[in-house]
């Protein structure tokens, strides 16, 4: 009965993301995506963090590798860019596919490393993927200019303004057009991310996370579900980082290390997996629309209200309230709901049950 009224829940919540574009306007459509990338990106640190017990920061530098993997691939090549114009879709297959094997080639480092000692080995790669995309402008542009993505296209269909296309009367422009390709993403991200959790593959990592030396007894093979993780868990950085660039339209490396890709982001989605609840698939979701969607809510309404005038340095801003708010809810969890927004929803889903 509780397994039908879940699967009942998660469609009707569906239904609703579904029909979401007929109704909202662009600036509540692109709030609703920036949540959906941080979703793919939290549900990778949650299965990194939470299902295999490693610590990393070095999120931020997987979704820039993403990022660039998804433009060189998919742009042209023009001028002073190099560029191989393959179809979008293999070029975000093969920009997951790159991250996928950025992580294996880093998972020997996490493999003799563990806790404090890993996010800080872990955090290094985040300053050079700073080094990197400033150096390499021939792949991202530089920071100056940037480099604008390829539209993504599937089977022909663009994913941006060109042609006519109507629902309800509705037109679909690239706005409601890309929030059904991030919905699909999602949906993806979080069915494979289950699938691994409840089979083998997250017995095995579960293991790992709880003893070592009893996984190894019990002829789990260690370094692989060490490695095997952190390779997952790249795969979804890599995907968020396709998600970032198509949302911002334009792949642009950071000036300095806090930025669309630097220290403050690897901060962010571990947030996110912290206040979902570490290890939680749905927990990384509502993490994800806490961190990433906030901000995005304040600044719509700063518009209307007046909120947020200021400028300049020390000045009060969407962002830094956001941080301020997600920084509280992260001691508050730790303090009074260790296990995050995910239990406390199994708490109270276990309670009205014992009233019904």
């Amino acid at each position: 009965m509780s397994r039908t009224m879940s699967k009942a829940g998660w469609a009707a919540a569906l239904a609703l993301l579904l029909v979401l574009p007929l109704y909202l306007t662009a600036p509540w459509l692109k709030a609703g995506q920036f949540m959906m990338v941080g979703a793919v990106g939290a549900i990778g640190l949650t299965l990194l963090s939470g299902q295999a017990g490693q610590l990393s920061l070095a999120h931020a530098f997987f979704v820039l590798a993403g990022a660039t993997s998804y433009t060189v691939l998919a742009g042209p090549s023009t001028g002073d860019l190099v560029g191989l114009g393959w179809d979008p879709l293999l070029a975000l297959i093969g920009a997951v596919v790159i991250t996928a094997a950025l992580g294996l080639a880093f998972a020997p480092v996490a493999g003799r490393l563990r806790g404090i000692y890993l996010g800080v080995a872990s955090l290094s790669l985040v300053f050079l993927g700073l080094y990197l995309g400033q150096e390499i402008t021939s792949f991202t542009g530089g920071t100056s200019t940037g480099r604008p993505p390829a539209d993504f296209e599937l089977f022909g269909f663009s994913f941006s303004d060109e042609g006519d296309l109507a629902i309800a009367g509705v037109p679909l422009g690239e706005t409601e057009r890309v929030w059904y390709l991030f919905l699909a993403l999602v949906v993806l991200a979080y069915v494979c991310a289950r699938g691994a959790v409840t089979g083998r593959v997250g017995r095995a990592w579960r293991a790992v996370r709880d003893n070592e030396a009893s996984a190894a007894a019990m002829g789990v093979d260690v370094g692989r579900a060490k490695a095997g993780a952190f390779a997952v868990s790249s795969a979804y950085a890599g995907l968020a980082g396709v998600m970032t660039v198509l949302w911002f339209d334009i792949l642009k490396p950071d000036e300095s290390e806090f930025g669309t890709y630097g220290i403050n982001i690897s901060i962010a989605y571990l947030a996110m997996a912290i206040i979902g609840g570490l290890g939680s698939v749905p927990g990384a979701l509502a993490g994800a629309v806490l961190v990433n969607g906030l901000p995005q809510i304040l600044a719509l309404y700063s518009v209307d209200l007046g909120w947020f005038a200021g400028s300049g340095e020390g000045a009060f801003t969407p962002v830094l309230v956001g941080s301020f708010v997600y920084g509280t809810a992260i001691v508050l969890l730790v303090l009074f709901a260790p296990g995050g927004l995910a239990a406390i929803g199994r708490g109270l889903t276990q309670s009205i049950r014992r009233r019904a």
